[in-house]
């Protein structure tokens, strides 16, 4: 994180991070706190440099979402709240978040969530009902893409059945219940991106199982090896245990890669049964959707992608939510 910049420009955009402090084990408490301390600080230096600031645009509820109500009400700005995932699901199990996000929530002119099930999840905990929009992710078409399946597999050097597995090397992510069912595959080769503190104990259970030398350990990956990886494999797995939105079933499917994933929050609003991938709830039920990978069509997949989770169609619902609450706020005033 010392790597940061302080200022960097990304596309002609200037971009800021300011520096805030967080405390380990009473940090959930206290980093709200201090993220708008920081915030405010830069915030004011920008004003006063002559910056207009129109709307405030946070995402992820806590502590971001709370830190940018505070600042939202100080500056008299109008705020928009976007739910991803564990900001819903988990934290708001802590009394003292749950109770921050809900003001934040009722302060905020408009709430965005990546799914229906955040949607439900958030009116369940008492979140203001009408001012939830659903806007799903999209992905970059450009970043990824159909490409030459053969001439990536040799690049790679795999052969035969291969299966991906993306995302960090935590438990929650389920790598270990893919390189489980791996066991049940013959023959099948198991490329895993990504990097995180469990690889030692993924190793050491694909060497117990006796199919370490069919499963690579990739590292983390840029988005154009992440792209050739999608390309390369017959489907992608997803065994986590939780996720808001996983933005690694879109990428794949934006390849034309078909998709296999547990049965839990937005998944049954990302796979179409057979026309995309398989949803499953057990380890069992993957690998049977392994072997009914032949059911599903490469190009129908990336053409199902096309036309539901362009990132420019994400782009578009998000400035139309902007333009609404701008509009609203002048017709106020």
């Amino acid at each position: 994180m010392r790597q940061v910049p302080d200022r960097e420009n990304r596309n002609g955009l200037t971009v800021e991070h300011p520096r805030y402090a967080v405390i380990p084990k009473v940090g959930m408490n206290l980093t709200p706190h201090t993220l708008y301390r920081a915030m405010r600080q830069r915030f004011k230096r920008l004003l006063a440099s002559g910056l207009t600031v129109d709307l405030i645009d946070a995402h992820y509820f806590y502590p971001d979402g709370v830190a940018a109500a505070w600042l939202a009400q100080e500056f008299h700005l109008p705020l928009t709240i976007t739910a991803r995932g564990t900001d819903i699901n988990l934290i708001p199990r802590y009394a003292r978040p749950r109770r921050l996000i809900l003001e934040a929530a009722e302060q905020a002119g408009a709430i965005i969530t990546v799914c229906q099930a955040l949607k439900d999840e958030l009116i369940e905990l008492g979140g203001p009902a009408a001012k939830i929009t659903v806007l799903r992710n999209g992905v970059d078409l450009k970043a990824f893409r159909v490409q030459d399946r053969e001439a990536l597999r040799a690049k790679l050097g795999v052969k035969g059945f291969v299966l991906a597995s993306v995302g960090l090397l935590i438990e929650r992510k389920g790598h270990h219940l893919v390189i489980e069912g791996l066991a049940k595959v013959p023959d099948a080769t198991l490329l895993i991106a990504g990097s995180g503190p469990e690889r030692p104990q993924l190793e050491a259970l694909a060497s117990r199982l006796g199919v370490a030398d069919r499963v690579r350990f990739l590292g983390s990956l840029d988005q154009p090896s992440l792209c050739e990886v999608y390309n390369a494999a017959d489907a992608l797995v997803l065994a986590s245990s939780r996720e808001g939105w996983a933005n690694v079933l879109l990428e794949a499917m934006a390849c034309g890669t078909p998709v296999i994933a547990f049965r839990h929050g937005s998944v049954p609003e990302v796979i179409d049964e057979g026309e995309n991938g398989f949803i499953v709830d057990d380890e069992e039920a993957a690998v049977r959707a392994v072997r009914r990978l032949d059911e599903v069509d490469r190009r129908r997949v990336r053409a199902a992608f096309e036309r539901r989770f362009t990132a420019r169609r994400m782009a578009k619902d998000y400035v139309k939510t902007y333009e609404t609450l701008m509009s609203r706020r002048a017709s106020a005033a």
